[in-house]
């Protein structure tokens, strides 16, 4: 009988993320990166950015720049419809001002728990060095994409000098 009784002492090596659904892609991310999902509104536009940078929002009262992931990684932005929604990740380095920015999404995200087991590297596709994706990894029938967040936050604050 003992045998068959689970410890409670045995770690589990699981980490909750979230599914962001994109226009054609799907992003992973820790469940704890995540301050909050908010209903789309349309940002403040700013002048003399590029199109990724689609302005900034007030959120708990603070302007919040808000990008599209599909357009800081060259493709369209995509059009925001009845599913769309924001994003709103905590920054993990001190380089956007205020700490937080926005990524629009075309859904509201799914929570998952991941382990060693769920999650293997998918090497099926490459992405630029100094990009805004780290890698692709496959889990079930899905093979999302993980951000580089250091590199989100600096292609924001340089835009957030610059306007």
């Amino acid at each position: 009988m003992k045998d068959s009784v689970v410890s409670a002492d045995v770690p589990t090596h699981e980490l909750y993320s979230l599914l962001i659904p994109l226009a054609q892609e799907r992003l992973i991310v820790p469940r704890a990166c995540v301050a909050e999902v908010v209903t789309w509104q349309a940002p403040e536009k700013v002048e003399g950015v590029p199109p990724w940078y689609l302005g900034t929002i007030s959120w708990s009262g603070r302007p919040v720049p808000i990008i599209s992931f599909e357009a800081a990684c060259g493709q369209p932005v995509p059009t925001p419809g009845t599913r769309t929604r924001i994003v709103i990740f905590v920054a993990l380095s001190s380089q956007v001002t205020g700490g937080y920015f926005g990524v629009i999404t075309q859904g509201f995200p799914q929570l998952v728990r991941v382990n060693n087991d769920v999650v293997k590297s998918d090497p099926s596709r490459t992405f630029p060095e100094r990009g805004p994706i780290l890698c692709q990894v496959r889990m079930l029938n899905e093979s999302p994409l993980i951000p580089d967040f250091e590199h989100l936050e600096q292609m924001i604050s340089e835009e957030s000098r610059a306007a």
